[in-house]
């Protein structure tokens, strides 16, 4: 191929709770057979849809042109990210934030029933736009539940090219986040101070926008200190150089910040 890959527009969440050794973050491990970031350790997120952009859907909270101005980006672009980051953490990890779209404040408290589930499987087989699950349920999308939070862009040399912007929210009080997409072989709630630990010793490999963000978040001692917190650096995008270096391989960010990697980035994703 001829110049740098396509790069395709992303979006991830890091959702977060608190648990008996403070804050906690939902993680998957990929499956080692996918094409791309096959067994990394991430979080639930994915590309835009062409569907997540739709207009008629309904939206509570910061509108597109506050999160257009968080990731520097057009309204119409903000929008499909809001949508997508709330479309794949309910496919991936089964949780939906959305809610009435009164004003009341209210998010829908339990998704899990097999109702729900069929509506998750359709909207992953594209058979069902997020637009068209909320209208049936007379629910709107709850963008106040969000929190930008990061944006990375996958550098040139890479096969696959990603521009992912990072999300912060909490997990809804009544919901469960359970392992459904088919897409990882572990799903771990796990505080980001002993996913780093892990990752240096070898056991759990990760890319460097997750390594990175998940040093941002053990800074915070709660979810309300995070989501009060967030984003929690000016969001520049960041792309690393790669280098090699004494014990291994590094990305090199922009202000010279040296990530330690377990393994090469050519099957990877942000």
């Amino acid at each position: 191929m001829n110049g740098p890959a396509p790069i395709r527009q992303a979006a991830t969440v890091l959702l977060l709770r608190d648990g008996a050794a403070g804050l906690e973050v939902y993680l998957l491990r990929r499956t080692r057979g996918m094409p791309f970031a096959g067994g990394m350790t991430a979080y639930p997120g994915g590309g835009v849809d062409d569907r997540d952009g739709d207009t008629e859907l309904a939206w509570v909270g910061p509108p597109p042109a506050h999160w257009a101005s968080a990731f520097g980006c057009d309204e119409r672009l903000a929008r499909e990210l809001v949508c997508a980051a709330v479309r794949e953490t309910f496919e991936e990890a089964g949780v939906l934030l959305a809610g009435p779209a009164d004003g009341s404040g209210v998010v829908v408290p339990d998704v899990s029933g097999d109702d729900w589930e069929a509506e998750r499987q359709a909207l992953m087989a594209h058979e069902l736009s997020l637009a068209e699950l909320l209208a049936g349920r007379g629910l709107a999308l709850r963008a106040d539940l969000l929190r930008p939070f990061a944006h990375w862009i996958t550098p040139p040399p890479e096969r696959r090219r990603y521009d992912t912007k990072f999300f912060a929210a909490l997990l809804p009080v009544g919901q469960e986040a359970r392992d459904v997409s088919g897409e990882a072989d572990e799903a771990v709630w796990t505080t980001p101070a002993a996913a780093l630990a892990e990752h240096a010793a070898g056991t759990r490999p990760m890319l460097p926008p997750t390594i990175h963000t998940l040093g941002q978040l053990a800074a915070f001692a709660d979810s309300a200190a995070t989501l009060a917190g967030s984003p929690p650096a000016p969001l520049e995008p960041i792309s690393p150089t790669f280098e090699q270096g004494p014990g291994g391989n590094y990305a090199v960010l922009p202000d010279g910040t040296r990530i330690r990697m377990v393994a090469r980035l050519g099957t990877s994703r942000p």
